[in-house]
C-alpha cells in the first residue's frame, strides 16, 4: 500500500496539511515526498512493491504533469511497450509510470483501460486542473472533501483530511473527478446481458478466471505471503498459488486461545497443499486492549466490520513484526459474488442479484476498508483475487437462478468449479462460518459482554439518540459509535449505514449482523 495526497489549489493551512499526510505513513514507510502542483500539492508515502529502486518513487512527472498512485496495474507490461513505441522514456519498474503517458495519450478514457486496484491523482500542466480516479471495486482507498474556500481535497484515508475539511466522504468507486464533476467510466455491478452458459461451462470459466486473478497478483519484486482461514475462499486462493509456486508459499491463520474454529482446517488446507504454515494466537486481552486503535484506523462504527478487523488486524501486525513479507492476497469479495449465508433466503433469483449489486457497489465500505486498513496499517499491501475484474464482471453475469442457492450448499458453482484435487472433499464441501465467529466465537461474545458492561439500560437509550444518522441499536454499536466519534466527530455519512441482513426478506430481520443468529447456520463454524 501506499499513501496519496491532493491540494487542489492554494493551501490554507500548510502545517495542518502536513500533520493530516503524516498520520498515514504507515501505508508507505519507505520514502515521502511532497510537491507543488500548479497552485496546489501532491504527496505520495511509499510502499516500494514494484520497482524497488529510488527511481520509482512518485510523484511521476512528465513536461509539467504530475501524478500519484496507490495501486498495482496489472499487465502494464504490454501498456508500457505500447507507449514505448509512441516515443516515450520510462525510468523505474514501477507499473504507475505508465499513467501520465496514457493520459496524455487518451485522457480520461485511460481508466477505462486499466486492469487495476487503483487510487490516483493527476494534475495536468497544460490546463491547470486535477483529475482523480478510483478503481470499479473501490479496493484502493480515496476521500475528498472541500475546504472552506471551496477547494478540493483527495486523501487516501479520512484521517489525512481531518482540519481541512468539515465533511470527508469516500470518492466513488469506477468513478473518476474531472471539471468538479463525478463520471462514471465503468458500473462493475451493472449487468447488460446474462450469461446461460450450462453447468460445466460455468464451472470451468469460474475456476479459469479465478486462476489468472490470482496469478496476477502473485507478480511482485516484494515477498508475498498469504492469509489462510480455512474457509473457501482463501483456502482457493493459497490452493491456486501454490501450484503456480516453485517453492512453498507463506500462509498465515489466526485464533482465540480458547475457542478458535478454523485454525485446525487452515492447518488441513497447509498440510494439503505443503505450505510454510504460521499460527497466531490472541487473548481477549489482545481484543480488548487493541479495540480504540482499530476503530481509528477503520474509521468506521459499522459492526461486522469492527467484529471481522479485530483478528485481521493483530495476524498482520504479527506478519509485519516477525516476517519481512510486504504482499498478502487474502479471499475478500466472494460472498458478494456467490452468496452469503442470508442470501439463501432470497425470496427469488431477481432479488439475489439485486442484493449482490448493492453489496458490490457498497464492498468499499465494509469487506474493502477492512483489509485495506488493517492490512495497510502494518505496511503491508493488499491483493484481492476475487476482486479480479474480469472474474467479478463474468460472476455478476451469471444467470441468477444458477446463482441462488437450490443446491443445499452455498457457493455451489464456486465449490463445482474446484472438484478434483485442488482442496481436501471436507474443506471444499465445508459449511461457510463469518471470519470474526470463526477466529472464535468468543471474540465477539467478548467484545458484546464488554459493551454490555460499559452502559446500563437506561443509559443506552438515553445516548443512542445523540444520533439521527445510523442511531445505534445496540450496546455494542453505541460502543463503536462513541469511539469513532472521538476521531471523527460528526463523520458518520462517511458509511452508508450499518452492514445487516435484507432485513425485508423472511428468516433475514435480525438485531445482529453475525450468521450466527440466522437458521441456516447449521454446522457452520463446527
Amino acid at each position: 500500500m501506499c499513501s496519496i495526497i491532493g491540494y487542489c489549489g492554494p493551501v490554507a493551512d500548510l502545517e495542518t496539511f502536513q500533520r493530516g499526510f503524516d498520520r498515514t505513513r504507515s501505508r508507505g514507510p519507505d520514502d515521502s515526498r511532497v510537491v507543488p502542483a500548479g497552485e496546489g500539492l501532491l504527496g505520495f508515502h511509499r510502499l516500494a512493491i514494484m520497482g524497488l529502486t529510488p527511481e520509482g518513487m512518485q510523484p511521476f512527472e512528465l513536461e509539467g504533469c504530475y501524478a500519484v498512485c496507490n495501486g498495482e496495474i496489472y499487465g502494464f507490461e504490454k501498456l508500457k511497450r505500447e507507449l514505448e513505441e509512441k516515443g516515450y522514456a520510462f525510468h523505474s519498474g514501477s507499473d504507475c509510470e505508465i499513467l501520465l503517458p496514457l493520459y496524455r495519450e487518451y485522457g480520461v478514457d485511460m481508466f477505462a483501460m486499466l486492469d487495476a486496484e487503483f487510487a490516483c491523482i493527476l494534475y495536468d500542466g497544460q490546463t491547470g486542473e486535477f483529475i482523480a480516479a478510483r478503481d470499479p471495486i473501490g479496493i484502493r482507498p480515496l476521500y475528498y472533501g472541500y475546504d472552506s474556500a471551496g477547494t478540493i481535497l483527495f486523501a487516501s484515508e479520512p484521517k489525512n483530511l481531518l482540519g481541512l475539511t468539515d465533511r470527508m466522504m469516500p470518492f466513488p468507486p469506477g468513478h473518476y473527478y474531472k471539471d468538479g464533476r463525478f463520471v462514471c467510466y465503468r458500473d462493475i455491478a451493472r449487468v447488460d446481458r446474462f450469461c446461460y452458459d450450462g453447468l460445466e461451462e460455468l464451472c470451468r470459466s469460474i475456476r479459469e478466471k479465478l486462476i489468472a486473478g490470482v496469478e496476477k497478483r502473485l507478480v511482485s519484486d516484494a515477498k508475498v505471503g498469504f492469509l489462510l482461514s480455512g474457509g473457501l475462499d482463501s483456502s482457493l486462493v493459497c490452493a491456486i498459488a501454490a501450484r503456480r509456486s516453485k517453492t512453498p508459499i507463506k500462509t498465515f491463520a489466526i485464533g482465540m486461545d480458547t475457542d478458535a474454529i478454523d485454525l485446525k482446517y487452515a492447518r488441513q488446507v497447509a498440510d494439503y497443499i505443503g505450505s510454510d504454515h504460521t499460527e497466531v494466537i490472541i487473548t481477549r486481552e489482545d481484543v480488548l486492549s487493541s479495540l480504540e486503535r482499530v476503530v481509528e484506523l477503520l474509521g468506521t462504527y459499522d459492526i461486522t466490520t469492527i467484529r471481522a478487523s479485530m483478528g485481521m488486524y493483530l495476524l498482520c501486525r504479527a506478519i509485519h513484526e516477525q516476517t519481512d513479507i510486504r504482499v498478502l492476497l487474502t479471499g475478500e469479495i466472494s460472498d458478494e459474488l456467490f452468496g452469503y449465508k442470508y442470501t439463501d433466503f432470497a425470496p427469488s433469483p431477481r432479488a439475489f442479484q439485486e442484493e449482490a449489486e448493492k453489496r458490490l457497489r457498497e464492498l468499499h465500505m465494509y469487506d474493502v476498508l477492512r483489509a485495506d486498513r488493517c492490512i495497510s496499517v502494518n505496511s503491508l499491501e493488499a491483493r484481492v483475487p476475487f476482486g479480479d475484474l474480469d472474474f467479478v464482471e463474468y460472476v455478476m453475469a451469471i444467470d441468477p437462478k444458477r446463482k441462488v442457492n437450490t443446491y443445499g450448499k452455498g457457493k455451489y458453482l464456486l465449490r463445482k468449479a474446484f472438484e478434483g484435487d485442488w482442496l481436501p472433499e471436507s474443506i471444499l464441501w465445508r459449511e461457510k462460518a463469518a471470519f470474526s465467529d470463526a477466529v472464535g466465537h468468543s471474540l465477539v461474545d467478548d467484545l458484546k459482554e464488554y459493551a454490555e458492561s460499559r452502559y446500563t439500560d437506561g443509559e443506552f437509550e438515553r445516548l443512542r439518540r445523540n444520533y439521527d444518522h445510523a442511531r445505534p441499536f445496540t450496546k455494542e454499536s453505541l460502543l463503536y459509535r462513541e469511539i469513532f466519534e472521538k476521531f471523527y466527530p460528526g463523520q458518520s455519512s462517511m458509511v452508508a449505514d450499518f452492514w445487516m441482513p435484507n432485513r425485508s426478506w423472511a428468516g433475514c430481520d435480525v438485531d445482529d449482523p453475525s450468521a450466527r443468529v440466522l437458521a441456516n447456520y447449521g454446522e457452520s463454524g463446527v
